[in-house]
């Protein structure tokens, strides 16, 4: 049996469209819809009842700690987790996780395919062992073990990458993590703002996890060639907005025949 939680804040217009998609395509393939929600003031809870599924509030979001949240607040073995501004595709999403757990008991978790780097290691057969960056979890459709799960919860004290954490602390107790060739949509725009507040937490999470250090030097040089990119980008797009408006100039001075 199947949980689908998704995690969300203020996604009211996301959120209806993921639940609508859920019920109208996939019913009969999950027992329950669980929303975890970080204190929205939008409709976020009406929209939730709406589609007959279970709204829960996370006060204090943190990345492993709404995980952590969203697997208690499951019931069943195998969890399926969203962000709000994701959703599935494919006709056999379920399907076909439901199929691949119950072909591998050892079976720790499922990666769904979403972009090339997905696709690209699915088909090179990259295994999680050898990428668990790009061929672990991630939590925006993927599939976990609730049983292992329990046993090895996901930590609440990393920045961000609790996903890839936790794929890499249980691949090293000898579980599996495989993708499946489940097809999701991974749509959102972030302003300037919620992409620096990524920026600021994947500088630590690459720290903690992978290892990768930051020197002043290259700090620095990054900051040059931002500012070169641009103002590079800048005159770009000045220079085509000014071609635009003459080629429309010209059309309008030469219309041609119409159909």
């Amino acid at each position: 049996m199947i949980s689908v939680v998704i995690r969300n804040k203020n996604q009211e217009v996301a959120l209806e469209f993921l639940l609508k998609n859920l019920r109208e395509r996939y019913n009969e393939d999950i027992a329950e819809i669980v929303v975890v929600d970080n204190l929205s003031t939008d409709r976020s809870e009406e929209i939730t009842k709406k589609y007959n599924a279970r709204f829960e509030t996370i006060r204090e979001f943190s990345y492993g700690g709404s995980a952590n949240f969203a697997a208690q607040k499951a019931t069943h073995d195998i969890v399926v987790i969203f962000s709000a501004h994701s959703y599935p595709v494919s006709h056999d999403f379920f399907k076909l996780i439901q199929q691949k757990f119950n072909e591998n008991e050892n079976l720790a978790g499922l990666r769904c395919l979403h972009n090339s780097n997905d696709y690209k290691n699915y088909i090179n057969g990259i295994q999680a062992k050898d990428d668990p960056n790009k061929s672990g979890l991630i939590f925006s459709g993927s599939a976990f073990n609730r049983r292992v799960w329990k046993e090895h919860p996901f930590r609440e004290d990393v920045a961000t990458f609790e996903d890839k954490e936790w794929s890499k602390r249980v691949l090293e107790l000898d579980y599996d993590i495989e993708f499946v060739p489940s097809i999701f949509n991974y749509h959102i725009h972030r302003t300037k703002a919620q992409l620096f507040f990524r920026f600021k937490n994947d500088i630590i999470g690459n720290y903690q996890l992978w290892h990768e250090d930051i020197s002043f030097i290259a700090v620095s040089k990054g900051l040059v060639m931002n500012c070169y990119r641009a103002v590079k980008n800048m005159f770009v797009d000045i220079f085509y907005a000014f071609k635009r408006y003459f080629k429309v100039l010209s059309f309008l001075s030469n219309k041609p025949e119409k159909f």
